[in-house]
């Protein structure tokens, strides 16, 4: 190693503010003799990047080598596994990262510090009665924090006699007692009292009167958080004149926002790594995903049709890179009067089998199974864990790279994060109405049910007394930042659709319309497909 390329890490070093032990300037020196020419002093920045955040906590300058050599390992590691993944025969199996619900980490918005911070500690599933309310107002706090940023609710930073055009400064509910003239309030819509809806905010709440309000695309039910602007009426209720939801921010926006946080689960990648990793997604041409929701394992005729599937696919040229299995996997509940688990566990290896007998597929694809809501489990309530292992233990016999994984359940394609949520989302958004949607931009339901989950930033903003959550794992169902692709498993008929650079899908129900997806994520072409 030349001497310059030493006194260079040193008088980096030097201006971060840290020393360097022999033994560590070694360590550098040793990775470093790896890369060339630029390479060479993109590679000392990384590592010396890598190291500042793994020094964080101390509070010496000096450097040593231990915390030098955790940082090297880990840069090796991750150079291997961008190295295997670029290799066309394992493309298909180390590219795709799938990420359970229950590991997803969990951030709140400080709104005093205008920053996001990760939550520490541990995290029950039976939380008390704070955690209730903690869900609301981080979901609150969610949405603000983004509607803060839109220049339309934003507060003119001078004012002048332009400075109110076209503003529409956001009032807090409490502020709204003895004020007149239109406002505008953003809060959650709840029912206080049978028959009486409020506005709720973290600062005080209002009734409402929505029956003339004029409201935009989606569907408004309990627990959503919209946008409004009414006026106070003498008899202390607010008249709501419109109502819209929080209006979406850009993807990209959002992640500048979040400062490096991982709100996906996958990690993070420096801005070197995601380039690499993108364009190796654009090149990764023929990589297929294949959905199919319903599999009904204990209906002859599903098996039948599941067997005519694996059977073409196992006949082209490339064979997809993943399929993913949503559940019900039964034709009837698995609930207190369901007695047939062991049958249920029998019919899961049956289904080993028969993806066994496709040689190509067992050993170029990989198989992601996801409950559905009325499969077995301890309850319906949402996230739902992966399916018991007593039930999947002879399928996996069959097929050792089967994922069994959470509902809802994240997946990232190189740089691309996707989310797959099996629930009959549709049917019940729709029986939760408190009134009829609008029609003026699309009468097409599914449109509706897009554009309320991507504005909630939320896959399921159901009432709680609808869809239970955990308390403590809400997060788990966010949507922001807004990822590339959702995927939805929904008895509703077969629909994709695309919504502010979002694509949403409905692979429809396998067992009943023999309906199932083809997605290519180099391309995000959605190819809607039935027998």
């Amino acid at each position: 190693m030349s001497a310059s390329t030493r006194k260079k890490v040193q008088r980096k070093c030097k201006i971060r503010g840290r020393v360097l032990k022999v033994e560590a300037l070694d360590e550098i020196l040793s990775f470093v003799s790896r890369f060339e020419g630029s390479d060479e002093d993109e590679a000392i920045d990384l590592l010396l990047d890598e190291l500042e955040l793994e020094l964080e906590s101390q509070k010496s300058t000096i450097i040593e080598k231990e915390p030098v050599h955790r940082v090297v390992s880990r840069l090796l590691e991750a150079d291997a596994a961008v190295e295997e993944s670029s290799d066309p025969c394992s493309a298909g199996g180390s590219a795709i990262r799938v990420v359970d619900a229950f590991l997803v980490p969990k951030f709140r918005y400080d709104p005093i510090r205008k920053q996001f911070y990760e939550h520490t500690g541990s995290l029950p599933i039976h939380g008390d009665a704070s955690a209730k309310a903690a869900l609301y107002r981080d979901r609150f706090l969610l949405l603000f924090q983004r509607l803060s940023r839109d220049q339309n609710f934003s507060k003119p930073a001078f004012e002048s006699e332009f400075s109110h055009f076209g503003s529409c400064e956001i009032s807090p509910i409490q502020s709204l007692v003895g004020q007149t003239g239109r406002k505008w309030v953003m809060g959650v819509i709840s029912q206080l009292e049978d028959g009486h809806f409020y506005l709720e905010d973290l600062t005080a709440s209002v009734e409402i009167n929505l029956s003339n309000a004029k409201i935009t695309t989606g569907f408004f039910s309990e627990n959503t958080i919209v946008v409004a602007e009414g006026e106070m009426l003498a008899s202390g209720i607010f008249q709501v004149l419109t109502c819209g939801f929080p209006p979406l921010e850009d993807r990209d926006k959002s992640l500048r926002q979040i400062a490096g946080h991982d709100f996906f689960g996958s990690g993070t990648l420096t801005k070197e790594e995601t380039i690499r990793l993108a364009d190796m997604e654009k090149k990764a041409v023929n990589d297929m995903f294949v959905i199919l929701s319903d599999i009904w394992l204990d209906n002859e005729e599903a098996m039948g049709k599941l067997e005519t599937v694996l059977d073409g696919f196992e006949s082209v040229e490339v064979v997809p890179s993943l399929f993913v299995f949503m559940g019900n996997f039964s034709s009837h509940p698995c609930n207190l009067a369901f007695h047939a688990y062991s049958t249920l566990r029998s019919q899961f290896g049956k289904l080993g089998q028969l993806i066994a007998a496709h040689p190509r597929l067992t050993e170029h694809s990989k198989f992601l199974f996801i409950p559905g809501p009325d499969d077995a489990g301890p309850s319906t309530v949402l996230p739902r864990r992966a399916l018991p292992k007593y039930l999947t233990e002879e399928l996996q016999n069959h097929i050792p790279n089967a994922i069994f994984s959470s509902n809802p359940c994240r997946v990232k394609f190189y740089t691309q994060e996707i989310v797959f949520f099996r629930q009959d989302m549709l049917y019940r958004m729709r029986r939760s109405c408190l009134m009829p949607p609008s029609m003026e931009e699309t009468d097409d339901p599914f449109q509706h049910l897009v554009a309320t989950m991507t504005h909630q930033s939320h896959l399921c903003p159901l009432p709680l007394t609808v869809q239970p959550i955990i308390w403590n794992y809400d997060h788990c169902l966010y949507l922001y930042p807004t990822p590339h692709m959702i995927v939805l498993g929904d008895r509703s008929q077969q629909k994709a659709f695309k919504y502010t650079g979002i694509t949403c899908f409905n692979t429809g129900s396998f067992s009943i319309d023999s309906t199932f997806v083809a997605y290519r994520p180099c391309s995000q072409e959605v190819e809607l497909s039935a027998l």
